[in-house]
């Protein structure tokens, strides 16, 4: 492609921009509002994921080994609860430490103080590898000899999990659907142009003019509309995502949650919106013209 021949597609497309301002602006605003929408999913299902991977961290069950062991017995059982499946790595804790942990717990200990660690027992505390595993894992561990009671969070790890397939699931759907609005538009708006030029491109095609010759404006127009679209959108996530994590969660009290910092995935935010503004801008363009160029 000659260089004079680009210019002319710059200058053709841009133009039609600005013929069609309000279709145009439309255009842009439902990419914007949609890639907004698409990208706040996004990285809510990103920072539910990095909770409940944290939470998988500190997520415990607590293995509680026969009253009639010794703490070297105790002991001994480590090896077969890290052979489990799922299991990341575990704590023993004495009788002794167990009732330290307890005493700490009160204020006034005085009572306490004459209680014998032989009360309590020794116990384990399990880290897993995956939380949705952890009914598995429980069974897993109750089947070690040596092995009384293991108390697991099943109600809380349930939940975590289907708050991510929940989000995930929604997330997917609504990429779907804006998807499609966002192609629809950019269609119309485009229908729009080639309505108002239609007898100009019926001459074109006459007097010898080839279909890509006739189609490349309006393919500018698409990529100027979606570039223009996905750039705003990415300052306005990067934007509404920085007032949410900084003063939404500090001021209701929810700032133990740590969030991903946009920065550590706004090249991977930039570069998403850029490919999903481009390619809605150009299959839109594609799709709108087809049947005007059959003459």
């Amino acid at each position: 492609m000659g260089m004079r021949k680009l210019r002319y597609f710059i200058k053709e497309g841009a133009s039609s921009i600005f013929t069609h301002r309000f279709m145009s602006f439309a255009s842009v605003f439902v990419i914007v509002a949609c890639l907004i929408i698409m990208g706040s999913f996004s990285l809510l299902a990103l920072n539910v994921n990095r909770i409940i991977d944290t939470l998988e961290r500190e997520n415990q069950i607590l293995v509680f080994v026969n009253e009639n062991y010794t703490e070297e017995q105790s002991r001994a059982l480590e090896a077969a609860i890290l052979q489990v499946e799922n299991v990341n790595r575990v704590e023993f804790v004495s009788r002794e430490q167990a009732l330290d942990s307890f005493k700490s717990l009160y204020d006034d200990s005085t009572m306490l103080q004459d209680l014998d660690p032989d009360v309590l027992r020794d116990r384990y505390i399990v880290y897993l590898d995956d939380i949705s595993l952890m009914s598995q894992t429980q069974e897993a561990l109750k089947n070690i000899e040596g092995i009384d009671l293991v108390n697991a969070h099943l109600e809380i790890s349930d939940g975590f999990i289907r708050v991510r397939n929940i989000v995930s699931a929604v997330s997917v759907i609504l990429v779907a659907v804006l998807l499609i609005i966002s192609l629809f538009i950019m269609s119309n708006t485009i229908k729009l142009t080639t309505f108002d030029r239609r007898e100009e491109i019926a001459i074109m095609k006459m007097v010898g003019a080839t279909s890509s010759f006739i189609r490349w404006p309006f393919v500018v127009e698409g990529l100027i509309l979606g570039v223009t679209g996905a750039a705003i959108a990415f300052l306005a996530q990067w934007g509404f995502y920085e007032l949410i994590s900084r003063n939404i969660l500090t001021g209701t009290g929810l700032s133990f949650i740590s969030v991903i910092p946009f920065s550590s995935v706004a090249l991977y935010i930039s570069l998403i919106f850029l490919a999903l503004g481009l390619g809605v801008g150009v299959f839109g363009s594609i799709t709108a013209i087809k049947n005007y160029l059959k003459v």
